[in-house]
């Protein structure tokens, strides 16, 4: 009898099915197919133009035509280097506005001016915020071209990112952790931090990771800000110095080696680095993401 059930039911489905649930469901395919097949043909392009160039001595050293060497140590330790002082002091600002807006602040017209302030600057072009970066942060601070400049720069960019998705992921914690905590004599603020920012870790990691991302992935504002110097430094305090000198991420790098010096080798080298770093950010985002998941469920 169940089997019976189950075959007529089967065979209902299948008479309502639409031609037009068809035509629907086969466009949504070809649309997906399409999208894998166009960023498989990115990666195949870029890695049978760049891979040859990456090796040991591109990755290690610096360039030089002294000693004929290619390299982008250089621009990966400027690139480390905006990562983490950018995220550093990104993140706290980002989830501490959103747990504000989200948990704190009273549903009215000073919410709505921050949450649209927001929305805005996330909208902003990238050349206009390395405009204002070297105007206010390069002139009127007198920090000139350096890694500094261009981090601070990059803050202002990366906050809307991480704030926006912060306020989105603990908008998907349910009421009911609140209730509960609360009911049963626990503070606001540590229920905040035991329960409802564990809960969120997920999207949080999330929105930090895509943050880095960008960092990574930007030239424009840092072409303003922070310079193109790709050298290493020499001695312990040089690097303790860096941060406040002029400094070429792998982004700028590729830009200037495809337009200034015509070296199309190199510059698909770089791309090819920077597509590895690019998957290795969303691998460490899903991993992430599932570890907390696990532990949210335990």
């Amino acid at each position: 009898m169940h089997n019976t059930d189950t075959n007529i039911g089967t065979s209902l489905q299948k008479s309502k099915r639409h031609p037009g649930d068809v035509a629907w469901n086969t466009l949504i395919y070809i649309c997906a197919a399409f999208s894998v097949a166009l960023l498989a043909t990115i990666i195949l392009y870029v890695c049978a133009k760049g891979i040859r160039a990456v090796n040991w001595s591109f990755l290690t050293s610096v360039t030089s035509v002294l000693r004929g060497t290619v390299g982008i140590a250089g621009n990966i330790v400027n690139t480390l280097y905006i990562i983490v002082i950018t995220m550093v002091i990104a993140t706290p600002i980002g989830v501490g506005a959103a747990v504000y807006l989200n948990e704190y602040a009273k549903p009215g017209k000073l919410v709505t001016v921050i949450e649209f302030a927001t929305e805005t600057l996330a909208g902003i072009p990238s050349i206009i915020f390395g405009l204002f970066g070297s105007l206010f942060f390069g002139v009127t601070l007198n920090m000139g071209y350096s890694l500094l400049t261009g981090s601070f720069t990059l803050i202002l960019m990366v906050l809307p990112l991480i704030t926006r998705n912060t306020q989105e992921a603990l908008k998907t914690v349910p009421d009911s952790y609140r209730n509960g905590a609360i009911g049963l004599g626990t503070g606001k603020w540590y229920m905040i931090r035991t329960i409802l920012l564990p809960s969120a870790m997920p999207g949080i990691i999330t929105g930090a990771i895509l943050a880095i991302g960008r960092i990574v992935g930007e030239s424009a504002a840092l072409l303003f800000t922070a310079g193109s110097a790709k050298l290493l430094p020499k001695a312990l305090d040089g690097y303790l110095k860096k941060p406040m000198q002029s400094g070429g991420t792998l982004t700028i790098q590729l830009y200037l080696s495809a337009t200034s010096e015509g070296d199309f080798t190199t510059a698909f080298g770089i791309a090819v680095v920077l597509l590895v770093i690019v998957l290795i950010i969303n691998l460490a985002t899903k991993r992430l993401a599932a570890k907390f998941d696990v532990h949210r469920i335990d």
